[in-house]
């Protein structure tokens, strides 16, 4: 029985041992410049299954997030700020309808489209941020503009409209944001709310995929640029069917968005009312400061542990100062992209 008892101790042990010194090999290497320069962006997590995807919508979605990504490497590669490559990245999908974000926004109750921003630099710790504004083109130019030119951070409403249009950026009529692939979502959500009886919500959301991501949607890009400066910045158009002016974790820096260059950047995408609560993007941030996480570690205990324990669903892309990515999501999927100093592109949409 001593033997036995011995060798399970034994056993116990070397495995501990053999954990404890692969983390530590996984931090040596984290620890180490890994990347010049790198670039990491989202468009969105939620039910997304390759059953309900088409081939040429999934086309679609790689093409564009390809795009989008290429544009901010293109930025990064020649010398340019991780705050360029991050705007122009994020415009690319703001500019585009199959992201609930800018031109592709969904409907509030009222059918309206409310969009919100953040943008954060890891240099300086200053960030900017708008919530609410239905006619500015492009939410994250406004909300760096917020960061460089005012004494704030975070603007909303009529008032951020006012501030865009006296700093000369693009004004657009609230026409601009129609799609009707997004209304005709907010009217099938409408009329669930009103026939749906029995109030078996997993039930409808597994016929409606619209229905079942209607707290979902978000863009967002980190990026870390040759002089060593990380920036991260979200853009969304909320939550499907949103009412009393509901404002979600994109524009709020700590649950959105964060980046500190002397840990990591990160840009989220779930529901967010749930990233507001754990403050999500800067836990991340925290861990890998004060408890000397690597970026994999904070990634995945906030997203996979914390964040699933209080009932949240979503993701982050997160890059840290030595150029390390990670994508970490709790979804079915996430439309994702990364690009290193290598060149190598990395674009997925499902959980592998």
């Amino acid at each position: 029985m001593k033997k036995i008892f011995f060798a399970a101790a034994v056993l116990l042990i070397s495995f501990g041992c053999k954990n404890k010194s692969e983390s530590s090999t996984e931090e040596k290497k984290e620890n180490i410049k890994q990347n010049e320069f790198a670039i990491i962006i989202h468009g969105g997590a939620g039910t997304i299954l390759k059953k309900n995807l088409s081939e040429e919508k999934e086309k679609a979605y790689k093409f564009k997030l390809e795009e989008a990504i290429r544009t901010g490497y293109a930025i990064l590669k020649d010398g340019g700020t991780s705050q360029e490559a991050v705007v122009k990245t994020i415009q690319v999908m703001e500019e585009s309808p199959l992201f609930n974000a800018g031109k592709g926004a969904v409907f509030t109750h009222e059918e309206t489209n409310e969009l919100d921003a953040s943008f954060m630099d890891g240099k300086t710790l200053n960030a900017g941020a708008v919530a609410g504004v239905k006619n500015v083109k492009s939410p994250i130019e406004l909300a760096v503009k917020i960061m460089t030119d005012s004494d704030h951070v975070m603007l909303s409403g009529a008032g951020a409209s006012i501030f865009a249009k006296e700093k000369g950026l693009e004004i657009v009529d609230p026409s601009y944001f129609y799609t009707e692939k997004r209304f005709q979502s907010l009217q099938r959500i409408k009329n669930k709310t009103k026939t749906e009886l029995d109030h078996d919500d997993k039930k409808a959301a597994f016929y409606d995929a619209d229905i079942k991501n209607a707290k979902f949607g978000t863009v967002g890009c980190v990026a870390l640029d040759k002089d060593g400066n990380i920036s991260a910045g979200t853009s969304t158009g909320g939550m499907t069917n949103k009412r009393w002016g509901r404002i979600g974790d994109a524009p709020i820096i700590g649950s959105g968005t964060y980046a500190n260059n002397l840990t990591c950047g990160v840009s989220s995408t779930g529901w967010g009312e749930y990233f507001i609560r754990s403050q999500v993007a800067y836990d991340i941030s925290a861990q890998m400061q004060y408890q000397q996480k690597t970026l994999k570690e904070a990634t995945k205990d906030v997203i996979q542990n914390k964040l699933t324990k209080l009932g949240g669903t979503g993701g982050v892309v997160a890059l840290d100062k030595n150029g390390n990515m990670s994508f970490e999501f709790n979804t079915a999927g996430m439309y994702r992209a990364s690009m290193d100093d290598k060149g190598e592109l990395v674009v997925k949409i499902y959980k592998e």
